[in-house]
């Protein structure tokens, strides 16, 4: 019999491996959603119902590696709540809800306390969200060119939230 932790996942790595989606989803889980598989099931239901179709919805940073970006300081180190979550949606014309960018039309700036109006579409979603988890929320949208990059080229880790296909136009 196979030993389980060595299978493949969808992205052809084990499930022993700490960048597999099954083990990101576990530590995000137990990071920011206190060990509860039920929030966090909660949080994907409210992206999912905010979200269009063609749009794929990731999250990256801290609760998805265990540290803060240009540190090794842990998730939360200054107390419950105090990291944020870095949502992103990636496709399906998300990028034109925002009004601030890194990148022109292409990448843009994280909605959040330093980008207080860079969606105001979004702002409900935000809020929502921000209450759920008991900390900043912060939402981005990017196209799937840049994602690639960061993933491929960058190797920056992400958890897949979900995905959303393009609704079939024919029926």
């Amino acid at each position: 019999m196979r030993d389980e932790r060595h299978a493949l996942t969808d992205e052809g790595r084990t499930l022993s491996d700490p960048l597999s989606q099954d083990a990101i989803r576990q530590r995000v889980t137990r990071l920011a959603f206190g060990g509860d598989p039920a929030r966090y099931d909660e949080f994907v239901r409210v992206l999912d119902e905010a979200t269009p179709a063609g749009v794929e919805v990731i999250l990256r940073g801290s609760a998805v590696t265990g540290h803060k970006w240009h540190s090794d300081e842990p998730f939360d180190a200054d107390g419950t709540g105090t990291s944020d979550l870095d949502v992103t949606f990636v496709g399906g014309g998300m990028i034109a809800l925002f009004r601030e960018f890194h990148i022109p039309e292409i990448h843009s700036v994280p909605f959040s306390e330093a980008h207080p109006f860079a969606a105001p579409a979004l702002g409900a979603l935000r809020k929502q969200l921000c209450a759920m988890t008991h900390r900043p929320v912060n939402l981005q949208a990017t196209t799937s060119l840049v994602q690639f990059v960061r993933d491929v080229v960058m190797d920056q880790p992400y958890l897949v939230l979900l995905t959303k296909p393009e609704e079939d136009d024919e029926g």
